[in-house]
């Protein structure tokens, strides 16, 4: 037998030659040997881990002419005729290209007749998660109470995208991955049959290769005895199958761990010469650094799951990485494979990578760039380079504690020079407008009794003054004309934030503190957010070159600001604070509306 269609030839025969599935191949015996066979089964699993195959050799077994036996004879006329799919009433169907409900309700009209070539009929629908809803409700009920002669078969690698109500309705089996052991043993096996000769290593990188998959382990072993002529070395394993040796890949290990981005260069360079495609270079790379972490933390599991080296060879490069360095890398890689995706130059986006995971250091973070050596003429100024880099050090680690007492401190929301606390008891008149930067209720501390002694919510006051006289300040728009940058960084850092902000536009600095405008009470109360004031705030404080604090109120408000204060002349006293406070005696219902539906929608009227 010609060794060019392995798969085909070798594809399960009898429930002995399901490998690695023994336990449902013992519960399927035990239910055809004691007549207790359900009217739904549910396969799932990986691919190429013999779903399928099992449902075939269920309908022999069950439709055998010798039987039900807990074995097909395949050799009597029904078994012959169900291998080869001549067989009308077992009926194989594809739910990837036949996934509407007039395919289902065709096969509902027909089960109501009796199988005029075999004792059941059997219904095989593979990739079951690609029909439609409206496919499954048509399948439901003839899946709940089928006819006594009909069995369906269900086969699918996504069982959550199944309907629970179509899951409920069958015996369900998980198929698993096949071990690396059994895969090689098997290969071994057809391997003697064909008349192959091949190296355990090889077959042993086969079997990585195919994820636990026996039909990808056969049709791997198939590509490389046909690329080989019948002998199967490890070096023609990885040639044939477009892999990396392993030499390379300690080569390139060696290099980022000693932070030799020269030879990194180089080895990209060896493998893009040799056709190698980067996203798939990359790929295997980060397994390769997955299987050296496994086989320091693990290396039990690394010895049976390596899928591109040697777990001895990888134990002893994992000697010069870190446990915190190797998942650094790991996390890289992964987020570069994701990029490379959409990149143009996907060898551009591998270079860089691995140039980036040269730069890490043992901790993880990215090492400090090494600083050219100084020019003889520049001596001095080379000296005083360490100097003002440390007291640039300590300058943001004061920053950044600063920042963090900020935050355990409850948040500011307003601006710390002009802020002041909200009175107790202050019951002025409802303007409509709100105060800027607190949230709808005060921080937990006590502002007098609504009702029944129930905390009164406050909202911190702030001067207007200083904001409106810094409108048209030279420092102003300078600060805001960085406003573009802000909204890029913001977006870089949480594409969420930005959404809610860029509603937001930017009206005066003063005192250290940006205010914000905003059109929509909502988008300024989801800015407002800690999470969300961090982030922001953050990245002022990154463009601007200072530590800065944002403000918030609505545009509305803030025109109103301004017409007040332009009437000043006119003898009227311009207002020193907006706020937004309950009324004295604040009804809960009124104030649970406020919560609710925010107070631009809430209209209060007087009885």
């Amino acid at each position: 037998m010609a060794h060019i269609a392995l798969y085909r030839a070798w594809r399960p025969q009898t429930f002995q030659d399901m490998v690695g599935q023994q336990h449902i191949v013992q519960t399927l015996q035990n239910a055809i040997r004691e007549d207790r066979l359900s009217h739904a089964y549910l396969f799932s699993g990986p691919r190429g881990t013999g779903k399928t195959s099992a449902a075939r050799l269920l309908a022999k077994a069950i439709n055998c002419e010798r039987g039900p036996a807990a074995e097909p004879c395949n050799e009597c006329e029904t078994c012959r005729r169900i291998s080869s799919g001549a067989v009308m009433d077992v009926v194989e169907i594809d739910a990837a290209s036949n996934r509407g409900v007039e395919e289902i309700r065709d096969i509902r009209d027909k089960v109501k007749y009796a199988p005029t070539e075999v004792r059941r009929k059997v219904y095989i629908i593979d990739e079951v998660h690609m029909l439609t809803t409206e496919a499954f409700n048509a399948l439901l009920k003839t899946l709940e109470e089928p006819p006594g002669h009909v069995m369906f078969m269900l086969a699918t690698t996504e069982p959550h995208r199944l309907p629970a109500t179509i899951i409920s309705r069958c015996q369900r089996f998980e198929f698993r991955r096949v071990s690396l052991a059994e895969q090689q043993e098997r290969l071994a096996e057809i391997c003697r049959k064909e008349g192959i000769e091949a190296d355990d290593d090889a077959l042993a990188h086969i079997c990585r290769l195919s994820d636990g998959g026996m039909r990808d382990a056969l049709s791997l072993l198939d590509q490389i005895s046909s690329f080989t002529e019948g002998r199967i070395t490890l070096r023609d394993a990885v040639e044939a199958t477009g892999g990396l040796p392993s030499e390379q890949f300690a080569r390139l290990a060696a290099a980022v761990r000693d932070g030799d981005a020269a030879g990194v260069l180089t080895e990209i360079d060896e493998m893009m010469r040799a056709g190698k495609s980067a996203d798939k270079c990359l790929e295997q790379l980060m397994h390769y650094f997955r299987d050296m972490l496994l086989s320091v933390i693990a290396p039990d599991a690394a010895a049976s799951s390596g899928k591109v080296a040697d777990p001895g060879e990888l134990r002893k490069m994992a000697e010069g990485f870190s446990r915190e360095r190797l998942f650094s890398i790991i996390d890289l890689l992964n987020r570069y494979q994701s990029e490379m995706k959409y990149a143009a130059h996907p060898q551009t986006m591998f270079e860089i990578a691995l140039l980036k995971l040269c730069s890490l250091s043992e901790g993880g973070a990215a090492r400090p760039p090494v600083a050219p050596a100084p020019a003889q003429g520049n001596a001095a100024e080379g000296q005083q380079a360490p100097a003002e880099l440390a007291r640039l050090q300590q300058q943001v680690a004061g920053l950044e504690r600063r920042l963090d007492e900020l935050l355990r401190g409850g948040g500011v929301s307003g601006s710390a020079g002009g802020a002041r606390s909200a009175g107790a008891g202050d019951g002025g008149r409802r303007s409509g407008s709100l105060g800027i930067g607190a949230g709808r209720a005060g921080a937990g501390a006590p502002g007098g009794a609504a009702g029944a002694g129930a905390a009164k919510p406050q909202r911190k006051r702030i001067r207007l003054e200083p904001y409106i006289a810094a409108a048209g300040a030279p420092e102003t728009l300078q600060a805001l004309g960085k406003w573009p940058q802000v909204l890029q960084r913001v977006k870089e850092e949480r594409v969420t934030v930005h959404a809610w902000l860029v509603d937001g536009e930017p009206v005066s600095y003063t005192e250290d503190t940006v205010l914000v405008a905003f059109r929509n009470s909502i988008h300024r109360e989801t800015t407002e957010k800690p999470a969300n004031r961090q982030v922001i705030e953050s990245v002022l404080t990154a463009v601007l070159g200072r530590p800065t604090e944002l403000a918030t109120m609505l545009q509305k408000e803030w025109q109103e600001a301004l017409a007040a204060a332009g009437t000043q002349g006119s003898g009227e006293a311009a207002p020193e604070e907006l706020t937004l406070e309950p009324e004295d005696g604040g009804e809960p219902l009124v104030e649970e509306a406020l919560k609710l539906f925010g107070d631009q929608l809430v209209v209060i009227k007087d009885d």
